[in-house]
């Protein structure tokens, strides 16, 4: 402890431009993927280009830091790397945006449609800050280059677990975007500021006066950009998300990395905004006997459109599972959802409460699919196997997926369909648009063996009382999906970001569902 203590207090200047350009390095990565999810979505394909840049950029920075060090380094020309950086911050801050769409403008596979992207907002500050390290290394009193090397290289690791760990854990749960970069940007100017002292040239201390007031003035005049239109009610980043609540009218709207994902009409919070959720009450038409369907769970809460409506409607207990916190808060202040002895939420991952509950249900909804965020671990044949055993002897599934029904984007729509099959006797589905765009396709899925055909379920829509007129949904009917040219999900292979990627850069429809007595319902 005592060696500690000395080798702490002997910490010079360029080490510690050394630990804090491992902190911005580290920390940036991880903001990065938030600020290209809403474009670019956040498989591994992005993360892949994330990684690969950052990577790319420091060893660049390294390269030619490490080729000018001997004739170069010093603290000032340090302290004016890391104000460089600082200053491409603001302009990200302010800028990011755009950046970002003039990124997106390249032609590419879209598997690698991020990279220019990502390059752009992240190739430079990441490239000047690998110039550090190498001028630390030649500016070190110690005589030994081993012993040099590895005392910068271990700042540097330890600063880059802090920022990792710091940014997931702390910063992203309770900042925006805007303000954890404005946070960055702040710590680069003032250890600029500080390892230039005890003095400090007239030059050097403008130029970080300069760049403070650019990061105030870029955090301060909000960034340049098209939000997601309406009045922001409240907007956040989650564990897990960016987060927003917009009202246009009389209709509130979740959206989830800038997607639309639940709406609600603040004059009727339980009418259907969205036509999609009114196919969740489709079991009602394939059971045997509606009012057998005593016990609901909703895998995915969002908005809670689907519960709430089913609260009010149905004399059943419903259970929703929801992994975002945020979300759960967010429902209860915005959109009208109170928890009861009928309406039960928890904070888990679908797939664990399935795993460790002792309850049985007679209908289970997954609504926990994005168009670009899927959780594969509740696409395989094992999970499905597990909610069929969470069902009772007549139970139903749906799953709400975000698919095309037919040509190349479709594969990961019938990939969960073959899927199902492996479990279910009966698997029918609902495309929700009448065209092959990317859509919400609902699946159903029952333990029943015996085929419910289009025209039974008409006449049990005609003769049930269900609280809400599915003709037209019916009219979707669809059995029998060409499945032999995509592969059976299951959990030792997967490969959900390769059946996702044909659908990259395409646009998702979302219809409202008509507003009016009977199929506004």
């Amino acid at each position: 402890m005592p060696s500690l203590d000395r080798s702490l207090r002997r910490t010079t200047a360029p080490e510690i431009a050394v630990f804090v350009s491992g902190v911005a390095s580290m920390g940036l990565e991880i903001l990065a993927g938030r600020i290209v999810a809403p474009q670019f979505g956040s498989s591994i394909y992005t993360w892949g280009s994330i990684i690969g840049v950052f990577l790319a950029a420091l060893s660049l920075g390294y390269h030619y830091g490490g080729k000018r060090a001997r004739a170069r380094a010093s603290v000032e020309r340090l302290s004016w790397l890391l104000l460089g950086t600082a200053a491409y911050i603001a302009v990200l801050i302010f800028a990011g945006d755009p950046l970002l769409a003039a990124g997106s403008a390249f032609p590419l596979p879209s598997r690698f449609a991020s990279l220019p992207a990502v390059t752009l907002l992240f190739g430079p500050p990441t490239y000047l800050l690998g110039f550090i390290s190498p001028y630390a290394a030649e500016l070190s009193n110690t005589d030994e280059v081993g012993e040099a090397s590895g005392r910068v290289y271990a700042l540097g690791t330890v600063g880059s677990i802090l920022g990792a760990f710091g940014t997931t854990f702390l910063l992203i749960p309770t900042f925006g975007v805007e303000i954890i970069s404005f946070l960055f940007g702040s710590l680069l100017v003032v250890t600029a500021f500080s390892i230039s002292l005890p003095s400090i040239d007239r030059e050097p201390f403008f130029a970080t006066v300069a760049v403070a007031l650019l990061l105030i003035a870029a955090v301060g005049s909000g960034a340049v950009g098209v939000s997601t239109g309406g009045q922001v009610v409240y907007q956040t980043q989650t564990p897990y998300q960016e987060l927003e609540v917009a009202d246009l009218g009389n209709t509130r709207t979740l959206y989830l990395d800038g997607q639309r994902h639940s709406a609600m009409d603040l004059t009727d919070p339980t009418r259907h905004v969205f036509g999609y959720t009114r196919y969740f009450h489709m079991p009602y038409l394939f059971a045997e006997d509606p009012d057998e369907i005593d016990r609901v769970l909703f895998v995915g809460g969002g908005g809670f459109s689907g519960p709430k409506r089913f609260v009010e409607e149905y004399d059943a207990t419903v259970d929703v599972v929801e992994i975002d916190p945020e979300v759960i808060d967010v429902s209860k202040e915005y959109f009208a959802v109170e928890e009861s002895d009928q309406l039960n939420i928890h904070n888990e991952d679908g797939r664990r409460f399935l795993r460790e509950t002792d309850r049985t249900y007679d209908l289970i909804v997954l609504d926990a699919y994005k168009k670009d965020k899927v959780p594969f671990h509740m696409t395989t044949v094992e999970f499905m196997q597990l909610a069929n055993d969470r069902l009772s002897s007549d139970g139903i599934l749906v799953a709400n997926l975000i698919s095309a029904p037919g040509g190349p984007a479709s594969e990961f729509y019938r990939a969960e369909y073959r899927t199902m099959k492996q479990v279910f006797p009966q698997v029918y589905s609902f495309p929700t648009v009448d065209s092959n765009v990317i859509q919400n396709i609902e699946v159903v899925a029952t333990k029943n063996p015996d085929v419910v055909t289009e025209s039974e379920l008409r006449v049990r829509n005609g003769n049930r009382e269900i609280g809400i007129d599915l003709e037209s949904e019916i009219d979707t009917y669809r059995r029998d999906e060409p499945t032999d040219d995509v592969p059976i999900l299951r959990d030792d292979r997967a490969p959900v970001d390769s059946l996702l990627d044909p659908m990259v850069g395409q646009r998702y429809v979302v219809e409202d569902a008509p507003v009016g007595n009977g199929t506004a319902d």
